[in-house]
Parts: structure tokens; C-alpha cells; sequence
């Protein structure tokens, strides 16, 4: 035997993975765990197997021959669940991008199509794998065609393998015996009637003894339990019906040929889209080759510049340039973490400059400030990039990362390989993919050659996108607003985390330590209320106290014990003295972990806290406040008031005045002003 061919029964291995996997969801809320689970099973197939080729069946929902025979054919089937039969033409999607052949024909059910590729393989001197979930497709193993069935035990997918040989030694029967086995004890799902009163060992003992359903009949008087002799004497025919409509059609009448199932490139540009789309990040690493290919073709050379002569042309050539597009390589503002720039001015090359010789960090900053303050420049996250120019106006800057927002607020999080993908229709692999969890300086250092790529095609997408996207914002009409607005913004927010807010180190100190005190008076009560010491923190210990000890009513049993959520313990709280003690001693913890030991961490050496302010997170245009959050100060209980103190306020009259187009965040600074 030579090449392999790989069948998919396409609904049966979807419906498996649909109840195999947890529910996910992308974040256009469109399930995707038939399809996740679909691919994984695929995958696995296919690294096993190794074929030449490769197709998928489906059924389609037109009457086949058995509707017209049995009216009532497959007549006990549930309708599909919504949750799953929206994934199905996205799983048909998403093969079609990878080349897969996919078949399907009205008249005629998935198992036909399978078993007459599957025969017309064999026959050409293939080896076949048939991968379904569902046995019927046994009748059609033999020794070159093996039946595959997937079967989930302990989340772990495993696959049980069936030729000839393994189908007699399970079942007793040959494959072809396996139809008359079904004919004589049907099939619920199927709703094929079968005879009554025969079950499966029944007729597993017939098909033994007898052989074949013919043979039964014509020794039916021999058999020696009345009731299932009469039963198939006055059911004869609902067995040869119920044959019939098992029997899978291995000579259907199909046009598809093997030559359109051949394999050939799986990880295509339209597969990698979909997949982003649809959030399978853990499968991105397989297109890396072909996105790696790709990226090459778009961005023509990618150069690393060493020699400072050279480094002089380059930045000179970027002042006379129309555009310029910068990528600061940097973690943090440490110097330590600062390894260069990466810069494009051309389609044909872009450009990657590490800190090397007389190429140091003041050096390069220095030559982006004078290439900024001639000709327009473009970034990524602008606001990080400031630091390098001195934080000068914005008008001849653009920000990609801001620009990619006003289009499309509602996204969370945009990153440089979102907009290349969504923009420009290039697949970029995300730094996750290529360098896992280390830092820009690790990854330099284990791989240099993937680390130049990567950071030249930040630059290049950078440069691409400010052309597409500024056509984007006039388009809708909001280019003013990017201009007017949202870029300005973004140096006052730069200029706000430089400022930081101050605080009083020694009060918030005071502060933890009233909290504690507090804490320990909650504790020693709540403990004498109990009449025992036991962990508060620990739901299972608190709802056993609560509501068998102490045998409070309204509580709510779960798998794992009781519930004491807020809510449950807010109705108890009135009536209950301990009840009221464990919210206030739970508000003062959290107080205390979030607020007097969170903020602490924060305090720079100049006593202030230099939060990091968002500007494209938030659908509704709110600015955000992240490490640490500064937008949910307490207001509710005394304790939690008392934290504003240590907050040193003053007039900030400048900076509100830049920001009143954003009305929302006057409000916040109002709420808590620049101090002093």
C-alpha cells in the first residue's frame, strides 16, 4: 500500500467536540468550542497519520433515500442546539481557508460519501483512516481502511482505532455481519425500529450462531425463546427495512474526485485570520513558517545597522522623508531595558538600531527629536514614546495605536499585529508566540536574527497603517477628533504620569495600621459571636458556622458548601450582629490589601504615585487609571473616606484646562486633582 487518504464525518466530530469542550466564546461573542475542539482532534489526526489526502463530509439538511423509504427516519433527533449549529458554517469557513476539501451532496448522508471515498481508496491501493464518532461506520473497516473513533476520558481526547480484525474481536461480527447486527436490535438515534423485543446481546447470540440475517429467518423456527422467535416471524419485515437503511451506500454517486482532496498548504493567510478572529491563540505558533513568509514579502529587507556612518545616512534620509514610522524597543524606562529603535521611511527596508558604540540611548533620542521636528512622525502607544522626544506637541505626530480606537472602540485591547491584521492583511506572530514570556532584552540576546524581524515589522506596520487609517478617520468623520482632541490628550496624560500624585507616606502607614486595629476588633468579635476561632476568610468554614452552628435560615447549599456571598450575607446583615461584622470586616480587609499595602507599593522616592493613565480602553471614551487604580477610592464607609487624606490636592487650573473636550475627564479630575 502506498499513499494514505483521512476522511472527517463532519457533524459527528463537530457534535463531539461541541460537548467535549467547555463553552468559549470570542470576543464577538460567537461560540467556538465545536470548532476549537474540531481542530485539536484534526491536528492530532493528522500528525499520526501523515496523509497525502485529506476531506471532510457533512450531511446536508434535504431528504435522503431512507426519508423517503421511512418517513420517520432519524425522526427522534432533537433539534440542533443554537450554541452549536452557529459554529457550523464557520467550521465549513475556516477548512475552506486551509484547502480542505469538503464535501457534501443532497440525497445522499455524510456516512455514503465517506464510505465511497473510502472504498474507492482502497481500491486505488490507499491506506485510509475514517474519522467519526459515530459506529456505524464500522460496516466499513477492513484491512486498509481504519475506522477512527475519538472518545474524551478525563479531558484527555483518545482515539480507539477499528480495522476488520478489531471489529470481530469486540463485536463478534464481521464489518459487513455489523449491519444485520444493527438491522435486528436498531438504533434509537437513528430511529431505525429494528425488531422488537431483540436487544443488542440478543442479537449478538443470533449473528453468532447464524451468521447473517437471512440465515436467521431460514432457521427461525429453531430458535428456542418463543418470544423472540414470534417477534421476528411477525417483524420480518422491519428487519429487512431497518437492514436497509443501515446499510451504508459505499457505491454512492458522488462527482468528487481524489485529486480535489489532496493536501496541500494547511496554514494559509485566510486560515491565520480566521483564527485570529476566532481566538485560538494556542494554534497561532502553527503558521509561524508561513507567517514569517509572508511578513518577508510585504516588508521587503529587514536590516540591522551597526555602523555609525551608516546610522548618520539613515536619520538624515528620515528628516527629508514624507513620514517617518519609530518603534522604541524598550520595556521600561530603565536604561538598562532601552535597546533601540527600530524605524521605517520606505516600503522597500526598514531598519532596526541598537544602543552598540557611539550609538548610545541620548544619541538615538537625540536624532528622533530632530527627525520628529522636521517632517510627521508615527507610533505606536504614543505616550510611551514621549519620553524619548522630550514631550513635545503632537501636531505632526500620529498615533496608530489611538487612530485604532476611535475606529473601533468596543475592542479591549489593540496590539501592533491587530492592526496589521485587520488594516493590512498581514499575519503577524505575536511577541508571545515568538519569544514566550521573555523580555525584549532576552529575546535579543536568544534570538537575535527572529528578534530584528519582529521589531522591524513593528516599524513597518507602524509606517503602513498611518496612511490607511487616516483615510479611515476622514472617511468617519472623525480625523478632527483625532487631531484636535484625542492626540493633545495624550501629551497631558504623558505629562499628568510624569507629575504623579502625592501622598503622605506616613499617614497612609497610620492609616494600615487603623485599619488593623479595626481588623483584630472584627476578628475577636466575630470569634466570640462563633463561640470558636476559625478561619473568616475560608467560605466553607464561614458557612458552616453560620448556617449549622449557628443555624442561621436563608442560607444557600452549593456543591462545595454554602454560599456566603455578599448578597446572601446583606439580607442576613439586619438581623444578625455577626453577619453585619463579617461585611464590615470584610470592606476593612479589602481596604487594607487593596488600598493601605496596595498603594504603598507604589510610592516612587519623590512621594508620589505615578499612575499609568488609559486612553483607548474604555468603549465610552473613559479615561482608565491602571497601576495602580485610582478611579475607585472609597466613599462608602468612614474608614474608607479617611484614604483621601492622603492624597495632597491642588489647583491644576493648566492641565483641566486642556482637557475639557473630555468632559468625562475634567469630571475625574475634579474627583482627584493633580497635587502638589
Amino acid at each position: 500500500m502506498g499513499q494514505k487518504l483521512v476522511l472527517i464525518d463532519g457533524h459527528s466530530i463537530l457534535n463531539r467536540a461541541f460537548y467535549g469542550v467547555p463553552d468559549l466564546s470570542n470576543a464577538e461573542g460567537l461560540h467556538t468550542n465545536a470548532i476549537y475542539g474540531f481542530l485539536n482532534i484534526l491536528f492530532k489526526i493528522l500528525e499520526e497519520e501523515q496523509p497525502d489526502y485529506l476531506a471532510v463530509a457533512f450531511d446536508v439538511k434535504a431528504p435522503t433515500f431512507r426519508h423517503e423509504i421511512y418517513k420517520d427516519y432519524k425522526g427522534t433527533r432533537k433539534p440542533m442546539l443554537e450554541e452549536l449549529r452557529q459554529q457550523v458554517p464557520v467550521m465549513k469557513e475556516v477548512l475552506k481557508a486551509m484547502g480542505v476539501l469538503i464535501m457534501e451532496q443532497a440525497g445522499l448522508e455524510a456516512d455514503d460519501i465517506l464510505g465511497t471515498m473510502a472504498k474507492r481508496a482502497e481500491k486505488a491501493g490507499m491506506e485510509v483512516a475514517l474519522v467519526s464518532g459515530d459506529r456505524d461506520l464500522l460496516q466499513v473497516a477492513s484491512e486498509h481502511i481504519k475506522i477512527r473513533i475519538p472518545k474524551t476520558k478525563g479531558g484527555k481526547t483518545e482515539v480507539e482505532d477499528y480495522y476488520a480484525k478489531d471489529v470481530e474481536e469486540k463485536y463478534h461480527v464481521t464489518p459487513l455481519q455489523f449491519i444485520d447486527l444493527k438491522a435486528l436490535m436498531g438504533d434509537t438515534s437513528d430511529n431505525i425500529p429494528g425488531v422488537p423485543k431483540v436487544g443488542e446481546k440478543t442479537a449478538t447470540d443470533l449473528m453468532v450462531t447464524y451468521g447473517s440475517l437471512d440465515n436467521i429467518y431460514a432457521h427461525v423456527e429453531e430458535i428456542t425463546k418463543k418470544s423472540i422467535r414470534e417477534s421476528l416471524i411477525a417483524n420480518k419485515d422491519l428487519a429487512d427495512l431497518s437492514k436497509v437503511l443501515a446499510t451504508i451506500n459505499v457505491d454512492s454517486d458522488i462527482s468528487y474526485t481524489m485529486q480535489e482532496a489532496e493536501m496541500g498548504e494547511l496554514y494559509t493567510e485566510e486560515a491565520y485570520v480566521l483564527f485570529k478572529k476566532l481566538e485560538f491563540k494556542n494554534m497561532l505558533g502553527r503558521f509561524e513558517n508561513k507567517a514569517a513568509k509572508n511578513n518577508n514579502d510585504r516588508m521587503g529587507q529587514c536590516e540591522k545597522v551597526e555602523d555609525f556612518g551608516h546610522v548618520e545616512e539613515i536619520f538624515a534620509a528620515c528628516e527629508q522623508a514624507d513620514n517617518v514610522a519609530f518603534y522604541v524597543i524598550a520595556d521600561s524606562k530603565c536604561d538598562s531595558d532601552f535597546i533601540g529603535v527600530s524605524l521605517c521611511y520606505q516600503e522597500e527596508k526598514t531598519y532596526f538600531i541598537p544602543v552598540e558604540g557611539f550609538v548610545t540611548k541620548e544619541y538615538l533620542t537625540s536624532k528622533m527629536q530632530q527627525v520628529a521636528q522636521k517632517t510627521e512622525t508615527a507610533y505606536f502607544d504614543i505616550k510611551k514614546a514621549y519620553a524619548y522626544l522630550q514631550a513635545e506637541d503632537a501636531d505632526k505626530k500620529f498615533d496608530v495605536l489611538i487612530a485604532a480606537y476611535l475606529l473601533n472602540p468596543l475592542k479591549n485591547d489593540y496590539m501592533v499585529e491587530d492592526v496589521a491584521n485587520e488594516y493590512l492583511g498581514m499575519l503577524l506572530p505575536m511577541r508571545s508566540e515568538l519569544f514566550g514570556k521573555d523580555s525584549l532584552v532576552q529575546a535579543y540576546e536568544k534570538l537575535p536574527e527572529q528578534f530584528v524581524d519582529y521589531v522591524c515589522s513593528q516599524a513597518f506596520v507602524i509606517y503602513k497603517a498611518t496612511g490607511v487609517l487616516c483615510e479611515k478617520l476622514r472617511e468617519t468623520q472623525m480625523y478632527s477628533l483625532f487631531r484636535d482632541i484625542e492626540m493633545p490628550l495624550s501629551l497631558v496624560l504623558y505629562e499628568m504620569e510624569c507629575e504623579g500624585i502625592k501622598v503622605k507616606p506616613d499617614e497612609l502607614k497610620a492609616y494600615g495600621e487603623a485599619l488593623t486595629s479595626r481588623i483584630c476588633e472584627l476578628e475577636n468579635s466575630i470569634h466570640e459571636q462563633a463561640g470558636e476561632n476559625f478561619n473568616i476568610n475560608s467560605p466553607k468554614q464561614l458557612g458552616e458556622i453560620l448556617f449549622e452552628k449557628m443555624g442561621i435560615q436563608g442560607g444557600k447549599k452549593t456543591k462545595t458548601g454554602y454560599s456566603t456571598a455578599a448578597d446572601v450575607l446583606e439580607k442576613l446583615a439586619p438581623d444578625y450582629p455577626i453577619v453585619s461584622d463579617i461585611l464590615e470586616y470584610r470592606g476593612l480587609a479589602k481596604l487594607k490589601s487593596t488600598y493601605a499595602d496596595g498603594l504603598a507599593a507604589y510610592i516612587g522616592e519623590d512621594d508620589r504615585i505615578h499612575t499609568t493613565l488609559n486612553q483607548t480602553i474604555t468603549a465610552t471614551g473613559r479615561i482608565s487609571s491602571t497601576e495602580p487604580n485610582l478611579q475607585n477610592i472609597p466613599m462608602r464607609m468612614e474608614l474608607g473616606r479617611l484614604i483621601r487624606k492622603v492624597f495632597v490636592p491642588k489647583k491644576a487650573t493648566y492641565l483641566w484646562m486642556r482637557t475639557i473636550p473630555r468632559l468625562n475627564f475634567v469630571f475625574w479630575l475634579i474627583c482627584l486633582p493633580i497635587s502638589s
